[in-house]
Parts: C-alpha cells; structure tokens; sequence
C-alpha cells in the first residue's frame, strides 16, 4: 500500500471547519489501507473555530489519517493582500516536512486553491522522488478573472498564469472535482491523458444514520405543505434571490412553502427581503449539525439548487449539497448553467431550469407539485441510486487511488 501526502492549505477537520472533500477521502483511503496524510495552514479565513485550531496540535492522528499543520501569519479577510505572504510562506514551509515527520511519501497530491503553493510541492516531490498530481478545486486565476475581475495583465494574475501552466506540464497526473476543466486545461497546454476527474460526494455512514432533527429546527417547518427546500451555505453565489422572488410569484399559493436552512453572508439580507416583502410562505432557518441534513432533506418534497449566471461555471460544478440531495431521493430543482455537465437532467432525477430565473422556478415548482406522487418518488430513487453507485467517497477514493498509485491500485 502506498504512503500520500495530501496538501490543501484550507484543509480542516470537523473539530475546526467542515472537514470536506480531503477528510472523507482520506479516511477511505485509510480504510483501503494506504498511510494517509493531510498538510494544512495552522490558520486561514475558512476556519469555523479558530481558537480550536490555534490550540490544536501541529501533528494530529484521526480517523486513520494524520492531519498536519504549517505555521503560518494571519490575514485580516479574504481579500487581504497579506493573504499573499501567507500563500508563499505555506508553500515555502513545505520543504521542513521530511525532516518533521521523519519519511517521505510515495505521491504528493497538491489541491488548489491556493495556486502559489504548487511551487513548494513541487520543490518536495523533487526532493522526496515522489509522484506528484496537481488538483484543481478551482480554477485559478481564472475565477479571479472572470468572477473577481482581474485583470489577466496585473502582475500577480501573470505570475499565477504561469505557476497554473506548469502545474499542467510537470505534474504526473491532474485530477479535478470539475468534469469539464480538462477543456481549460488543455488549452494551457496539458495533455489530456493526463486528466482524471473526480467529484465530491457524500459519506454513506451520514447518510444511513442520520441525526433526527432537533424539536426546534422540526417544529419550525411548515406544516401540510409542499415544501421547496436549500440547504448550505447563504453566500452570493447561491442565487437565492432567485428562490425568494419564486416564492413572491407563487405567494397565492397557500400549500406551497419555501425553507432556506443554513448560514452565510447573505443571510442577513436574504431574512431582510423577506420580511420587507412581507412574505410568509418562505422562510430561513438556523444551520444544523452536517449529520441532521438528510433529515431534514427528509421532510422536503424538492430541493432547489442555483447559482448565479457566471460563464465559469462551463466548466461543471460539484456543490456537495447536490450530491446530499441526489442521494437523500428527493427530486431536485436544478438552477445551473454547467455546461455540457446536466447531472439532474440526465439521470431524471428532477427538473433543470435557467439560473436566476424566478418565473422559470415557479413554473417548475408548480410543475413538480402537479405529478403523480409515484412519479416524483420515481425522480428521486433514479438520483438515490446513481448517487450510491458513483458518488459516495468510498468508491470516490478507489478512483482516486488509481492517480495516486497506479502501479499498486487494487
């Protein structure tokens, strides 16, 4: 069995963060017998529980893998420029860890963002003669492009673009969460044998031993209704506008309701549009334990899933609230323009529709709420069962292995 270090420099664990995509998969490959570590910033802006972090230990056993901590200076907030220094002083600070940890691995997984830290990985798989695969979670500096308006002529775009480039040309194998990025890729030179997609997912044990709900989160649904439901992160980004402008179109309704459950920072003007608009047939709720979704996903007759309407995402999305959807069985309302990637869509398993368009919403809910109970049951268990079979982090991890080790995968 092979010995892989996986760097996420915004890694966490549950006890600090959400843990994610590298904690799951690191525990699966555990499991699968492969010695698993996980290299992470002592501190960045996506820490839920700094003080947790702070007080942790730079070296941490847990659920079968260790979990590692690099020294680094603190920023203000995502946008700060001294998010830079921390960037190249992560990447800079790689080069201890053989002599940290006393081995050296078999493969180096280096997971963007950040993109600046690829240098030092590569640095360490030189050093180390170890394998080394690039991720990319998120293209950059093409999001900064696109979604952050950069300019691709400021300097530190141009140095980014040319760490992203050879990233694409050193690496021995480039996976990615986004099924379609090889066709960015490729067009900054890579060889697209080299691509292999692997998508976020879900952990079967959360899924069959769900928490129930609390009595306060239970008691706040509405009652009789059909109920359109999101959970996740309240951002920007997740074009809830939308939902609460289809609701305010569907407001004669009276047994339909919407629930938003979940925090972020456009909560608070989300809850505010609501209450000016004087709706009461949507609502937002608390967040809960990541263990109570399918739970509550439960109690949904729809989820609604959206983003904004952003040209990046032609490249495909992998929101780990769609795959919690598809597995809870639930029909699935899909605002995404993804490109050629249309998961709902082509396993049937709910309703596509334009992004931020709220007429388009309604006449979707209106349309699903209109179907046979049997056939709405038929969507769902059609998303269930591709969601078992494709997207759970067990078998996720096995395609996976084959990157990490391809002489030893099993």
């Amino acid at each position: 069995m092979g010995k892989v270090w996986i760097i996420n420099q915004y890694a966490s664990t549950p006890d600090t963060g959400i843990g994610g995509r590298h904690y799951y998969l690191s525990r699966a490959l555990a499991a699968r017998g492969h010695e698993v570590t996980v290299i992470a910033a002592r501190w960045h802006h996506l820490l839920r529980d700094q003080r947790a972090a702070a007080a942790a230990a730079s070296v941490e056993e847990r659920d079968g893998y260790r979990f590692v901590r690099v020294p680094v200076p603190r920023y203000a907030h995502a946008h700060d420029k001294r998010r830079v220094l921390n960037w190249l002083l992560f990447g800079r600070r790689l080069r201890h860890l053989p002599g940290r940890l006393g081995e050296s691995p078999d493969t180096i997984l280096y997971s963007s963002p950040s993109l600046l830290g690829f240098s030092g990985a590569e640095r360490l798989a030189r050093k180390t003669g170890a394998r080394l695969v690039f991720e990319v979670r998120d293209i950059w500096p093409l999001t900064l492009e696109e979604v952050g308006g950069q300019s691709p002529r400021h300097p530190l775009m141009v140095w980014m673009q040319r760490v992203e480039d050879r990233a694409y040309r050193v690496s021995d194998a480039v996976v990615s969460n986004l099924p379609n990025a090889v066709d960015h890729m490729t067009t900054r030179g890579m060889d697209r044998a080299k691509f292999t997609w692997v998508p976020n997912g879900f952990d079967r044990g959360e899924v069959e031993t769900p928490e129930p709900l609390s009595d306060a989160a239970a008691d706040t649904l509405p009652k009789g209704k059909f109920l359109v439901g999101y959970t996740g992160t309240i951002g920007a980004a997740n074009a809830l506008e939308t939902m609460v402008e289809a609701a305010a179109r569907l407001e004669d309704h009276e047994d339909i309701a919407f629930v938003i459950v979940g925090s972020g920072r456009a909560r608070d003007s989300i809850a505010a549009d609501i209450a000016r608009r004087g709706l009461r047939n949507i609502l937002v709720i608390d967040p809960i334990p990541k263990r109570q979704v399918q739970s509550m996903l439960a109690r949904f007759d729809a989820c609604y899933i959206g983003l904004t309407h952003d040209s990046l995402f032609r490249f495909g999305v992998s929101p780990n609230k769609l795959f919690d959807y598809l597995v809870s069985g639930t029909p699935i309302l899909y605002g995404i323009d993804s490109g050629r990637y249309r998961p709902v869509e082509e396993l049937r398993a709910g309703l596509q529709i334009q992004p931020q368009d709220p007429a388009a919403l309604a006449d979707a809910v209106l349309k699903l709420k209109a179907l046979p109970e049997a056939e709405r049951a038929a969507m769902g268990a059609r998303g269930r069962r591709a969601a078992l079979e494709t997207h759970e982090y067990g078998a996720l991890a096995r395609r996976l292995e084959e990157v990490l080790f391809p002489e030893g995968a099993s």
